[in-house]
């Protein structure tokens, strides 16, 4: 997984609430396992037309932030069905952070499987990082998960928190999986110990 340290990226505004799973990646795109491709279909019904042109009023599909690297989102970001392909559109796309007032919980943890920062904010600091994002071109925000910050373009700093352990595994880039892993010898001298003192147990 990719590791997540600091990110100077353009930020787009998508002050909508609700956005649930089906709209960041709808349902007839899941069929696949893979986790690329799925970024030309993110928020495929708003970004399209019904005869498949772009839509120019949707936020990615504007020069500026056809390149952004994170996304200002609204509150309960990610709700509805529990599908990881959502994070992996995000990712795939180039999102590699979400700042929300609030997400679904599962969408919230599929995002540190996936090497996405997702932030809670307050309701003031949104409205503030949504007014950033709405510069266009001059909508770069920069994100220090070390240091827990997020600076705007006119140098002001809003703090966050986040759980310790979901901040080591993105520092490090794994994911659970590779976090036990990085045990593995402490595990592999635990079931030598415990065998030798219950041989008799399997």
């Amino acid at each position: 997984m990719r590791k997540f340290d600091k990110l100077t990226g353009v930020a787009a505004p998508l002050p909508m609430a609700n956005v649930d799973t089906d709209k960041i990646i709808p349902k007839q795109f899941l069929k696949t396992i893979r986790r690329d491709g799925l970024g030309r279909n993110l928020f495929h019904e708003m970004r399209y037309r019904p005869d498949g042109g772009e839509n120019p009023d949707f936020v990615l599909n504007k020069p500026a932030y056809r390149k952004a690297q994170i996304l200002v989102a609204g509150e309960n970001f990610g709700c509805g069905s529990s599908r990881e392909h959502a994070p992996w559109a995000l990712a795939d796309f180039g999102i590699r952070c979400v700042i929300s007032e609030s997400f679904a919980d599962i969408f919230y943890n599929n995002c540190f499987k996936n090497g996405i920062l997702p932030i809670k904010v307050g309701k003031k600091e949104l409205a503030l990082l949504m007014d950033d994002a709405g510069r266009g071109a001059n909508a770069t925000l920069s994100v220090d998960l070390e240091k827990q910050e997020i600076r705007g373009p006119d140098g002001g700093c809003i703090k966050f928190e986040i759980d310790p352990f979901r901040k080591e595994t993105l520092l490090k880039g794994l994911d659970e999986i590779g976090y036990t892993l990085e045990k593995e010898r402490d595990i592999a001298a635990f079931e030598a110990r415990a065998h030798a003192e219950r041989p008799f147990a399997v």
